[in-house]
């Protein structure tokens, strides 16, 4: 299941996208907006900027832009900064593999073969959206 931090984290991203002028976006905008608490989006945009998405603008006229074009935001790279891995177990997990310790044999595991189908469908979603598809999507949005 996705996490609030990861659910709210795109949401912000994509209203930051959508502002036509390139200009900062406040926290409280984006919270107001997107109805998510500030303090908790607070925390999101700082982990997003660290990360290489955001860069900030201090005081008046100041807030959060894109380092990036949305284009060139994939919804991988959000995730797993956001959520961590993608997989649904370690034992299929591409970056953060580890193995199950109840399992004998993975090669003749059938939650193993199905988890990688399911890892494998997901990051072909995931890796073939960016932010710009998810921004953009609706154009009645602001």
């Amino acid at each position: 299941m996705l996490s609030k931090k990861t659910k709210y984290g795109i949401k912000a991203l994509s209203y930051i996208a959508r502002q036509q002028n390139l200009k900062p976006v406040q926290t409280s905008e984006i919270a107001q907006n997107e109805n998510i608490s500030l303090k908790f989006l607070e925390s999101i945009l700082v982990i997003l900027r660290k990360s290489g998405f955001l860069g900030s603008k201090k005081g008046k006229g100041g807030g959060y832009y894109l380092i990036k074009d949305p284009s060139e935001i994939r919804m991988t790279q959000v995730i797993r900064v956001l959520e961590g891995p993608i997989a649904m177990l370690p034992c299929v997990s591409l970056n953060y593999y580890e193995k199950c310790a109840d399992c004998p044999d993975e090669a003749s595991c059938s939650v193993h073969f199905l988890m990688i189908q399911v890892r494998d469908s997901t990051l072909k979603i995931l890796g073939d959206n960016t932010l710009a598809d998810l921004a953009f999507k609706n154009k009645n949005l602001p």
